[in-house]
C-alpha cells in the first residue's frame, strides 16, 4: 500500500516531538519539515529527530506534489492559521492542542474542512490510550451503565520559565494540560449543561500564571471536575481518570503508564464481580495510536471517531472553563 504523504509545518509546540512517531511509522512518508524562526530551526536541525528532513518553506511545503497530510505543530499563538492554511491548500491536518483562542476561526476551519471532506485530527494524546479505549469499550457494551460522575487530573511541576511562556495565555494551565482530559470527559458525556470555572494563581511567584484551577461541568444526571495545576510534585504519577457508572466504575491512573481498576456489579464476560486491576504491557507510547488512525481515515479504511462538533464542544467547553471570550 502507497505511504501517505506527511510534512509538517512548525517546531515550536511543545508536542513537535512527535514527528519521531511518523517519521518511523510504515504508514507515512515525509515531504518535509517548516519552520521560520531561524533560530528554533537551527536547534531543530541539530537534533537526531530531525536529521536529514528537507527544510521547506510553508508554500513549497502545501505546494509539494502529492502531499496528503500536514501536522500543525508550531507556537500555539499560531495553530490556528496555519491549521486555516493547510485546509484551504486541501489537505488533511493534525492539529496540536489547544486549538487556539478564537472559537469563530476554528468553527471556520472545522467547517471548511467538513466542506472538503478533510480530517481534522487534534492532539489530545490520550484518545487512544489502551484503558481509554477499554473504557470505551466498557461503556458501549452498557457494563458501566448510566455515567453519573468522572473526576480527573492532570497536573505537573512547572518550571519558572516555562511558567513565564505559558501567562502570556490567559487560560493558564487549564488551557495548557487540561484540554486533554477534558476532550476524554466530553467525549463521554458529551456537552454539558453549565459550566464553571474555577482560576487562581496560587504560586509564590509573581508571573501571573492561573496554576489552581478546577472546572466543574453539570450534566442532567452526571457532575464532572477536571483538575489542573502547575505545581503538583509527582503530578505524572497521580494523573487520573475516574468514572462511576450505575452498573460499575473504572479508574484509569496514571494516564501516562496506564493500569485500571475496574469494578463490576455482575461478572461481565471475562471479568468477575466486584473490583479487579487490569494491566498494559508494553508501556504505553503517546501518538502512535493516533498516528495509525489518521492513516486508516484517509484511506477510507473507516469514519473519525472524533467529530468536527466534538472537537468544537471541547474548545468551546474549554474556553469558558478559563473564564476567556467566545467571540
Amino acid at each position: 500500500m502507497a505511504k501517505i504523504r506527511y510534512g509538517q509545518i512548525g517546531v515550536g509546540h511543545a508536542h513537535a516531538n512527535k514527528f519521531g512517531v511518523y517519521r518511523n511509522s510504515d504508514d507515512y512518508e515525509i515531504v518535509g519539515v517548516v519552520e521560520p524562526d531561524a533560530e528554533l530551526r537551527k536547534r531543530a536541525a541539530a537534533s537526531s529527530l530531525y536529521k536529514d528532513v528537507k527544510w521547506m518553506t510553508q508554500e513549497e511545503l502545501l505546494n509539494a506534489k502529492g502531499l496528503q497530510v500536514v501536522g500543525v505543530e508550531t507556537r500555539v499563538e499560531n495553530l490556528l492559521d496555519t491549521a486555516e492554511d493547510c485546509i484551504k491548500a486541501g489537505k488533511h491536518i493534525h492539529l496540536d492542542k489547544p486549538a487556539g483562542d478564537s472559537l469563530p476561526q476554528f468553527r471556520r476551519i472545522l467547517d471548511e474542512a467538513s466542506k472538503q471532506h478533510l480530517a481534522v485530527q487534534m492532539g489530545y494524546m490520550y484518545r487512544f490510550n489502551p484503558a481509554v479505549v477499554l473504557m470505551r469499550d466498557f461503556l458501549k457494551k452498557g457494563w458501566l451503565g448510566d455515567v453519573f460522575e468522572i473526576h480527573t487530573v492532570m497536573s505537573k511541576v512547572v518550571g519558572a520559565g516555562t511558567r513565564q511562556q505559558l501567562a502570556r495565555f490567559k487560560g493558564g494551565m487549564f488551557f495548557e494540560l487540561a484540554c486533554h482530559i477534558l476532550d476524554l470527559t466530553i467525549g463521554v458525556l458529551g456537552k454539558p449543561t453549565e459550566i464553571h470555572g474555577f482560576n487562581q494563581h496560587a504560586s509564590k511567584l509573581d508571573d501571573k500564571l492561573l496554576d489552581n484551577q478546577l472546572a466543574t461541568l453539570v450534566y442532567p444526571k452526571a457532575i464532572a471536575t477536571v483538575k489542573t495545576s502547575a505545581m503538583e510534585v509527582e503530578g505524572f504519577a497521580r494523573r487520573h481518570f475516574a468514572l462511576c457508572g450505575t452498573e460499575g466504575s473504572i479508574h484509569i491512573q496514571p494516564l501516562d503508564r496506564p493500569s485500571v481498576r475496574v469494578a463490576f456489579s455482575m461478572a461481565r464476560g471475562k471479568y468477575q464481580k466486584g473490583y479487579q486491576d487490569i494491566k498494559f504491557e508494553p508501556p504505553y507510547s503517546r501518538y502512535v495510536g493516533d498516528a495509525a488512525d489518521l492513516a486508516a481515515i484517509i484511506r477510507g479504511e473507516k469514519d473519525p471517531e472524533f467529530s468536527y462538533e466534538h472537537d468544537y464542544i471541547v474548545q468551546e467547553t474549554l474556553l469558558k472553563a478559563c473564564g476567556l471570550p467566545l467571540d
